[in-house]
C-alpha cells in the first residue's frame, strides 16, 4: 500500500464536484461518473484525455506517494496528521486557473501563495520520517537522467523531485495533449472550469490518500481539518 499527503477541497465543495465529473472518478467514494457532454469532445476523447489524473483523484501534491517505513505504522501517521492539522492555520489560494504545464493542463495559482509553499515544505519535512526507502526501481520511474541537478537531489534525499525551490503547486487536469488537441482541450477546460473559478479556494483541510495495491486509483482515506482538534473524517 502507498499514501500520498495531498490537498482536496471537500467532496460537496463545488470546485470538487466539476473536478469529480471532468475526471470521471469521486475520490472520496471510488464512484465513477458518467462523462460530461461537451461541445466539441466526446466521451471516448474525454475518458482517454483524463486517465492519467483519474487515476490519482482530484488533488494537489504536497507528499508523493510512498510506501510507510518499517519503523512506523499507519495509526501513528494519522496521529501525527491529525496534530499537524491542528496547528496549521487555514488560507485561501486567491484565485486558480487553468494553464499548460509542459504536455498536460492543470489548475494553478495565478501568482504566489506564501501560505501554501509554506505549507508543502512543511509537510515534505514533517511527514518523511514516515517515508520508506526507495527502492532504485523506484528512483528510474522517475527518469532521473532527465532531472535538473537540484532535482535529482531533491529525489534521492526526500523521494520526489518538485519540492522546496522546485515546487510549483497544481491540480492535474489531464494527461499529455498532442499540440493539435491543444486548443479544443483548453477550450473545453476553460467552458467546465471558469464558472467555479471566480472565488478563492480554501485551504481547510489536508488529505490522506491510499493506494491500495500497484495501480489501483488512489482514494481519499481520511481528511484532516486545519485548525481544528478531532476534526478528522475518514472517507
Amino acid at each position: 500500500m502507498r499514501y500520498a499527503i495531498y490537498f482536496t477541497p471537500s467532496d460537496n465543495d463545488p470546485l470538487s464536484r466539476v473536478a469529480t465529473n471532468w475526471l470521471g472518478r469521486n475520490a472520496f467514494s471510488g464512484e465513477i461518473i458518467e462523462a460530461p457532454a461537451i461541445t466539441g469532445l466526446n466521451d471516448a476523447e474525454i475518458a482517454f484525455h483524463t486517465a492519467a489524473p483519474r487515476r490519482y483523484g482530484f488533488h494537489g501534491t504536497l507528499k508523493a506517494p510512498f510506501y510507510l517505513s518499517e519503523d512506523t505504522s499507519d495509526d501513528e501517521l494519522l496521529s501525527e496528521m491529525e496534530t499537524f492539522s491542528h496547528a496549521t492555520q487555514r488560507f485561501e489560494i486567491p484565485q486558480m486557473d487553468i494553464r499548460r504545464i509542459g504536455p498536460f493542463f492543470a489548475l494553478v495559482p495565478t501568482g504566489p501563495v506564501a501560505p501554501l509553499n509554506d505549507l508543502a515544505a512543511r509537510v515534505v519535512r514533517d511527514f518523511d520520517r514516515f517515508r520508506a526507502p526507495m527502492s532504485d526501481a523506484d528512483i528510474e520511474r522517475r527518469n532521473p537522467q532527465k532531472l535538473k541537478p537540484a532535482q535529482l537531489a531533491n529525489l534521492h534525499r526526500w523521494g520526489y523531485p518538485y519540492v522546496f525551490e522546485e515546487f510549483r503547486f497544481h491540480m492535474t487536469l489531464t494527461g499529455p495533449v498532442e499540440d493539435s488537441d491543444v486548443m479544443r482541450i483548453e477550450q473545453a477546460l476553460h467552458t467546465f472550469f471558469d464558472p467555479v473559478l471566480s472565488e478563492p479556494v480554501e485551504v481547510r483541510n489536508l488529505a490522506l490518500f491510499i493506494e491500495e495495491e500497484p495501480g489501483a486509483p488512489f482514494q481519499v482515506h481520511s481528511l484532516f481539518s486545519l485548525g481544528e482538534v478531532e476534526q478528522r473524517r475518514t472517507a
